[in-house]
């Protein structure tokens, strides 16, 4: 079983306009993949979802929060990484995937998505992780 971080991005795409990236989501609901968040991640949709453009009330995302925490594994990243220099809150994101030894880094963010690979974790867009991993 692949074992997943999802950019925030792409879990407030899932959560808030569905898609590709909601499938994803259902996926690991079904248990098909394994997804890990950490701390900052979880603080960033909190920031993202009650911030100008959701403006989601905080029990409406404190609800939100604890649906991902229920799917997810979490992780307390050890290591703190400086790649991303463009957007420094991107780091997270490698953090959070190198603790948790994961397979993939699912991401819309152009910073991340440069990489394509760091250490052992392939960086996909979420089209392309539905492409080439759900329809083997």
């Amino acid at each position: 079983m692949y074992k997943i971080v999802l950019d925030t991005n792409v879990l407030i795409s899932g959560i808030v306009f569905g898609g590709k990236p909601r499938t994803i989501l259902e996926d690991v609901i079904e248990r098909k993949f394994k997804l890990a968040v950490s701390e900052p991640i979880l603080e960033e949709i909190q920031a993202v979802l009650e911030g100008k453009k959701f403006q989601y009330s905080p029990q409406i995302t404190h609800n939100i929060l604890n649906e991902i925490i229920t799917i997810s594994e979490f992780i307390n990243p050890k290591i703190k990484i400086n790649i991303i220099k463009k957007d420094t809150d991107d780091n997270k994101i490698l953090e959070c995937a190198l603790e948790y030894e994961a397979d993939f880094i699912i991401s819309g963010d152009a910073h991340l998505l440069k990489i394509e690979k760091f250490k052992n974790i392939r960086i996909i867009n979420p089209a392309d992780f539905i492409d080439e991993i759900l329809c083997l």
